[in-house]
């Protein structure tokens, strides 16, 4: 096995490959990145762990991507759990920077798990490249199907992107961590090349996911990289690459909040503001709060105002 040397693994992403196959995979632990994420929402013991396992996820998927800008996950649903969303972004460092919340409706007990709160749910990943080279935004939306957040994006992944891929996920309500393993995407070049070596590469895929899936929750969580890797697949000749950084980072502030009420037009903000007095938003992700007093909503419908009558450029 070629590797780094041995690193702590909390709040890092590990990517490897399987030499001289087409199998790829990645780990990743969240320990302080998710306790800064959940520190300020108090969530049901369900929906944190479902929120964990959901952050990890996203790092797992968002590390296959090669683009920078925002990989979103999302489950909706039309009982007790309204919404499940994790933000994961990737910038030209190459650091994951996540932020994750949830919505539901009524009393929900702490042996309420994620699947007893879901009722018409659907499962929706988004992809936001966030460049200047007029990449489109893309966006997949699905049934729920599967018995656990692993089994449903292992079914999206193989239905809506053709792509075989495995996935283990573990949440202990402190920390979460996840393993992928996935059989890379070929172009068509190479399927035409190498259409003799199919049958090869799954066989590798399955024998690798045969090992992986003996992987418990308290390895997952716990283990050093190397030693995980290496106790699942120490007759595999694995190469691992550099280690990549995850941190909870929330991108909201004063002027994305002031653009999305300028969104609810003059006669909206002004209601608000006769009948409250100020105009108070607090961020889901990080509960940060924001105030607009009538000064400041003034402002905001100036600003809309100036906008709608701005004389056009030819």
């Amino acid at each position: 096995m070629k590797n780094y040397p041995p690193i702590n693994n909390h709040d890092t992403l590990q990517r490897f490959v399987f030499e001289n196959t087409p199998v790829r995979g990645n780990l990743v632990n969240l320990t302080q990145t998710f306790q800064q994420a959940l520190s300020q929402q108090q969530l049901p013991k369900g929906l944190r762990s479902a929120l964990g396992e959901l952050m990890a996820a996203s790092a797992l998927l968002a590390a296959t991507l090669k683009m920078n800008g925002a990989l979103v996950l999302q489950i909706q649903s039309k009982g007790a759990l309204k919404l499940l969303v994790v933000e994961c972004n990737t910038d030209e460092n190459e650091s994951l920077k996540m932020r994750a919340t949830a919505k539901w409706s009524g009393a929900v007990g702490d042996e309420k798990t994620l699947f007893d709160l879901i009722e018409h749910g659907q499962f929706i990943i988004t992809l936001d490249p966030k460049s200047e080279d007029g990449s489109q935004i893309y966006q997949g939306i699905v049934p729920l199907e599967g018995d656990s957040i692993s089994a449903i994006l292992e079914n999206y992944m193989l239905r809506s992107e053709q792509i075989d891929t495995k996935i283990w996920l573990c949440c202990d309500g402190n920390s979460a961590a996840g393993m992928l393993i996935q059989k890379m995407p070929e172009t068509m070049n190479q399927v035409t090349q190498h259409e003799e070596n199919i049958e090869q590469d799954l066989e590798t895929l399955n024998r690798v996911g045969y090992l992986a899936s003996t992987v418990t929750n308290d390895e997952l969580l716990n283990l050093p990289t190397e030693t995980l890797l290496t106790r699942l697949f120490n007759e595999e000749d694995v190469r691992i690459f550099e280690p990549t950084i995850t941190q909870f980072y929330c991108s909201c502030s004063l002027t994305s909040v002031a653009n999305m009420l300028r969104m609810l037009g003059n006669e909206e903000l002004t209601s608000i503001i006769e009948e409250r007095g100020s105009i108070e938003v607090n961020c889901d992700f990080c509960n940060k709060h924001y105030a607009f007093d009538k000064v400041d909503a003034a402002q905001l419908m100036v600003a809309e105002a100036t906008v709608m009558t701005s004389p056009k450029i030819h």
